[in-house]
Order: structure tokens, then sequence, then C-alpha cells
């Protein structure tokens, strides 16, 4: 008998894009409401709140779906002027773009700098990754129930009432290896495969990679079950014969979600004190996969650890480097701005998170804007403190892994050395990372710390 149920492939089936689409343009200013009557009339589904996928398959809306994802993508933004994703576009708009950083010499401290940052990037992102898609209160719920809260250590199960459990489940992908019973190790994630697949990016074809060098390399070495969202659009885009930087911007809804910014650490990892380049090599990354804030928050976050890593600025200086090259006038430059300055007042970081979501809870939870204002708020607010970094970055909600990975980076660097790291965050890592980028399942942080070092002094 042959088996004829549908593969229901998500982030990629034109009727599941057609709502996060009518989402986005919500949110980027675009007038679709003309669009957006002709789909509900049909039938169509608006964007589901966590998921790839609507609720139930459709596939009898695809032609329509079709349609619709190349009208909404032909509308005209009112945001577009002051959101460019090109990069000469985007230094013409920041008047404090910073200038080139003659070559530093050798930095006998680099390297201890490199693996604190590896080590406080996977410890961040395994912090994060049990309660990735879990709404605010649920995470500050479970927390409590484990006397974890303010939180200060790993999720635990222990002790946390059975009913609390069923109503906020831990996530599916993670539970079994990211609470403090269950880490052996790094796990494999995303936030930890693009810093592998950059690595491996720069040492086939070094600084000056194109943006085409990312996609043939996605193709030959990234498995297509291990990309997401704007990431698995792009890959689908190459499959289907499109170029870069076209890959980013056809019937992809999340263009504008954060998938650039997790990309973006080694860019700055391997020019320490170098904002401006590594700004101009995340953005050669991020343009095969994203356009507008999906850029922006890459740029940013590459300048922040590039400012971090030359080892001679501390948190706040870091993060006015990441603003230098964000658009001033665009909504990601805004948040960051916003997420700052409410870290500044004297107020418990909850407080700051309870505003930053009554301000941005509008968008999609993996959408830049919100995480760059929640994960520059959580850096400002912790003032350099590792622990409290990672933990105020997923205490926050939203994309948890994926910020407390970035917080855990820039924390690193500005500890200096894997030693000033609490070893309760790097113990249970036990030096071992599981990936399924080639060449690098098992491999410890000493190694890949030893790898950056090499592409960050190469002339």
């Amino acid at each position: 008998m042959t088996d004829t149920a549908a593969v229901r492939l998500t982030w990629v089936q034109p009727e599941d894009l057609v709502g996060h689409e009518l989402r986005l343009a919500g949110e980027d200013g675009r007038d679709a409401r003309e669009i957006a009557a002709r789909w509900y009339a049909a039938g169509g589904d608006p964007a589901p709140p966590a998921a790839g996928a609507s609720p139930d398959p459709r596939p009898e809306l695809r032609p329509l779906a079709e349609e619709l994802l190349d009208e909404l993508a032909a509308l005209p933004s009112p945001r577009a002027a002051d959101e460019p994703t090109a990069l000469d576009a985007i230094v013409t708009a920041c008047p404090d773009w910073p200038a080139p950083a003659p070559r530093a010499a050798e930095d006998p401290a680099l390297r201890d700098r490199l693996h604190a940052a590896w080590l406080g990037r996977a410890a961040g992102c395994l912090l994060g990754k049990p309660v990735e898609k879990l709404p605010l209160d649920a995470i500050r719920a479970l927390a409590r129930a484990a006397g974890n809260w303010p939180l200060d250590d790993w999720f635990t199960a222990r002790g946390v009432p059975p009913e609390l459990l069923a109503a906020h489940p831990w996530n599916r992908r993670s539970a079994a290896t990211s609470l403090a019973e269950t880490i052996d190790g790094m796990p494999e994630d995303d936030d930890l495969n693009y810093p592998l697949l950059a690595l491996l990016l720069l040492r086939r074809h070094g600084r000056g990679f194109t943006t085409a060098d990312v996609a043939r390399l996605w193709l030959d070495e990234l498995p297509a079950g291990r990309t997401f969202t704007a990431e698995r659009i792009a890959y689908r885009n190459l499959l289907d014969g499109v170029e870069p930087p076209l890959t980013a911007a056809r019937r992809n809804p999340f263009r504008e979600w954060i998938g650039a910014q997790i990309r973006a650490d080694v860019h700055g990892w391997t020019h320490p004190g170098d904002p401006a380049a590594a700004a101009a090599q995340a953005h050669r990354d991020a343009v095969l996969s994203h356009t507008g804030a999906g850029v922006h928050g890459a740029l940013f976050v590459a300048a922040t650890v590039a400012a971090a890593a030359g080892g001679t600025t501390d948190v706040h200086g870091a993060l006015a480097a990441g603003l230098s090259v964000v658009p001033p006038r665009s909504r990601l430059a805004e948040a960051v701005r916003y997420g700052i300055a409410t870290a500044r007042t004297p107020s418990p970081f909850d407080t700051v998170v309870d505003r930053l979501h009554a301000r941005y809870g509008g968008y999609h939870w993996v959408h830049a804007v919100p995480n760059t204002a929640l994960l520059a708020a959580a850096l400002t607010h912790a003032d350099g403190d590792f622990t409290r970094s990672i933990c105020a970055a997923v205490s926050g909600g939203w994309d948890t892994d994926s910020n407390g990975a970035t917080a855990g980076s820039v924390a690193g660097l500005l500890a200096g050395h894997p030693d000033r790291l609490p070893d309760r965050w790097t113990s249970p890592l036990k030096n071992r990372l599981a990936t399924s980028v080639p060449g690098f399942d098992g491999t410890g942080f000493d190694t890949l710390a030893d790898l950056t070092h090499l592409e960050a002094v190469r002339p």
C-alpha cells in the first residue's frame, strides 16, 4: 500500500508563510489590509504564535499563498529609507561608524579571551535551552518553584510541583540534555553550529569570503534539517536556483528574525578591537538570509563582540561600539537605546524586562528587535558580571537560548580567561561539544579557541 500522507515541512511551505508575512508587514509598517482580507476570506490561518506551521495542513491554499506572498513582498515599507540593508547605505546612515582599526600588535591574552568566549556562549545557550518558546510567566514560575529566582543557576525539575511541570512543559527538544540533572557536555544547538560554520568558512576562504562562499558552505556542510526560519528559506531558495542576496528576500517572512545575529560572534572574535571590520564581515554572512533589522542585529553583535575581544573596553563601551554600526533611525537602534536606558534605572531586572515586554511584546518572539533590546539591557544591567549577564538574558524570555549565548560570549570576553568563569557553568560542559557540522563533533572548547585564534591573527 502506498503512503499518501503529505509531508509537513515547517518554515517553508507557502500556505504556512502568509500569516508570518502578514505579521511582518504589521511590524515593518506595510499596509497589507487588502491582502489579509483575501487570505482570511479564503480560510487562511494567521501566523502561529510559536511554531513554523499552521495548526492544520492546507495544501489547497498553496497557489493563492504563493500569489499573496509575492504581492506582500512588493508592498512599499515606510521604513525602507531608515532601515537599509546594503552595507554602503548602512555606513552612510551611521554618523559614528567606527574608523578602521590598524592591525594590533600580537596580544598574548587573546587566546584565553576567545576560550572564555566559546565557553560563555555554550553556557548561556545551554541555560536558555529548556525554556525556549515558553512565555515569560512560565519561565518565572518554573524557576521560582525550584528556589532559583532571581535566576542564578541551571533550570531543574527537582522540587517543581508536577502540576506546574504539566502546565509549562520544558522545550521538548532540550529537556533531556539541558536541565541541571541531565546536562552531560554541550548538546547540539544551532547557536553553536553557526559559529562552527563561520570558523570553517574563514579557514577555507579567509577574510575575503563572499556571500556566495557562505551559500556553498551551507550546501556542502550544513544539513538542511538543522536549519530553521530564515536560514531554511534561504537554503530552499538556493536549491531553487535563486542567487544571493535574493535568497534573503524571496518568500522569506523570517528575514528580520534573530538568525543572522546568532551567526555573528566569530566575525567579532576574529577582529578584536576592530568593530568596523567585524560588522562588514558579518554583513556578507547575514545577507544570505536576512534584510533590514535582521542584518542590523548581526552588525550590532559583531561590533559589540569585536570591541569586547579587543580587551580594552568595558561592557558599556562594547555596546556603544555595537550601536555605532546600526542606522540610528532604525527600529533596532531605538530598541538598543531603550534597552540600555531602561537597564540603567535603579530598578530590579524583572521590572526592566516587564517594560521591554510592554514596549516590544507585539513583535514575534524571535524577531531581532525585541531580542536585541533585551540583550542590550541584560548586558548593561549585569555590568560585566558573567553569571548576571547570562541569567538576565535568559530570564527576560523571548529567544532564551540565543540571547543567553550572545550574552555569554560578550561576558566571557570581558572576563578574559576561562578560569574566571564560575565552575558551575563550565564544568558540566565537560569540554565537549556535540554537533552535526562535519569535523567538529566532540571537539573541546580549548581546541575551538586555538582554531579561532589562528584566524584572528592570520595576516
